[in-house]
């Protein structure tokens, strides 16, 4: 048997957290790496801080690049388990006919090609953390081995009837709407059930203005150093720019920004190029008529619009062909996540909804559409296309 796991273990040290001296709360700063002064993600490290100390099952749901990982870490940093292994799993970036083995193992000779036996990511966890990301893609025979570890707390390896007992905590996380997905029953209801014990939504960027600067010169001062350059501040015109612009691509996408900005930097002040974020602000431009750019509650007034009115014209439909997602020009995962984050109750939009409360169904609203976004409502969700489903 090869000691080599096929997969990422990281081992975290344990950290002291610090406090403000005058407001006996805990700086973000030092919130075992998250950086961040707004109160959305205060809230959300409120909750990392009230779950931790406990082995209970943690559900993090969040835009692309959000930071679900990190809050995932944060959880496992706090915890009895935090001298353990803490391993991540992409759901998405396994196929999936692979997928059931490499969570559970297998035994030699369990299928063609297993020429020997192999430890899988649950077993290799023992006494840890297994974070679950992208838990929505899990296909449907491997949610019911997940939930037999949920509720029996034992797993089997492929090809092997011997239960094997399993101490780990699970922190799963989505970037969809996996109570849409229990509707449509592409996700198992109880085993939403199992993992969304206690929830965390990490906030995109974008609802956290607050956070940018911080972010940027945190950023900024960690590429500085690797590139050996002396980087002092981050231009005023910059921060603006930045603070304006809407980040479909979240923390990630603003990470990306900085380093290449750093690259490119000559003086000890760092200059981000407009034309990098020139796609935010000229839809925002489309919409207002005006050179000055709106409060951020304006534009996601705006988007929620659209999407409403998507919604309305698809009777609540979000995926297909005839869906929400494909009228808007966006993934299907992008839209149930800002569906989620915005608060809009997607329900009342179905035919039979509406039927009860008397109101008509399938009524045409593209003017509204129109008139919103001016024939560029995709610049709202950045520059994603549409995958379908």
């Amino acid at each position: 048997m090869s000691s080599a796991l096929p997969f990422r273990v990281i081992q975290i040290d344990r950290s002291r957290s610090s406090m403000d001296e005058n407001s006996g709360r805990e700086t973000s700063s030092a919130f075992e790496g998250i950086v961040g002064v707004s109160e959305p993600l205060a809230s959300a490290l409120r909750d990392v801080s009230l779950v931790a100390p406990t082995n209970s099952t943690v559900l993090i749901t969040g835009e692309t690049g959000a930071g679900k990982e990190l809050i995932a870490q944060a959880i496992h940093k706090r915890s009895q388990r935090a001298n353990r292994p803490f391993i991540t799993v992409n759901c998405a970036a396994i196929p999936q006919p692979l997928i059931t083995s490499e969570l559970f193992g297998h035994e030699k000779g369990a299928f063609t090609g297993a020429t020997e036996r192999r430890v899988g990511r649950f077993e290799a966890a023992n006494g840890g953390t297994i974070f679950l990301d992208e838990i929505g893609d899990v296909p449907s025979e491997t949610q019911v081995a997940l939930l037999r570890v949920l509720q029996e707390r034992e797993f089997e390896r492929l090809g092997s009837s011997r239960p094997i007992p399993s101490d780990v905590r699970v922190v799963a996380a989505t970037n969809c709407d996996l109570e849409t997905a229990v509707e449509t029953r592409t996700f198992r209801a109880d085993l939403f059930y199992r993992l969304n014990v206690f929830p965390i939504r990490v906030p995109a960027l974008r609802e956290r203005p607050d956070d940018i600067p911080v972010l940027a010169k945190s950023f900024m001062t960690q590429y500085a150093a690797a590139a050996g350059k002396t980087i002092r501040t981050i231009d005023k015109k910059s921060l603006q720019l930045l603070q304006a612009y809407h980040w479909p691509g979240n923390v990630r996408e603003l990470q990306n920004v900085i380093e290449r900005a750093v690259i490119l930097c000559k003086s000890d002040t760092l200059i981000v190029d407009e034309r990098w974020t020139l796609g935010g602000r000229s839809h925002i431009h489309a919409m207002t008529g005006s050179n000055v750019v709106p409060l951020n509650r304006a534009l996601l007034d705006r988007e929620k619009q659209i999407i409403e009115a998507a919604l309305e014209e698809s009777s609540g439909r979000i995926s297909g062909p005839r869906g929400a997602a494909t009228r808007l020009e966006i993934p299907r995962s992008t839209l149930e996540s800002r569906i989620q984050s915005l608060g809009i109750d997607k329900y009342s939009f179905k035919c039979e909804t509406r039927a009860q409360n008397g109101n008509g169904c399938g009524a045409s609203v593209r003017a509204i559409v129109m008139s919103i976004s001016s024939g560029r409502r995709h610049h709202t969700f950045g520059n994603e296309t549409a995958s379908g489903g």
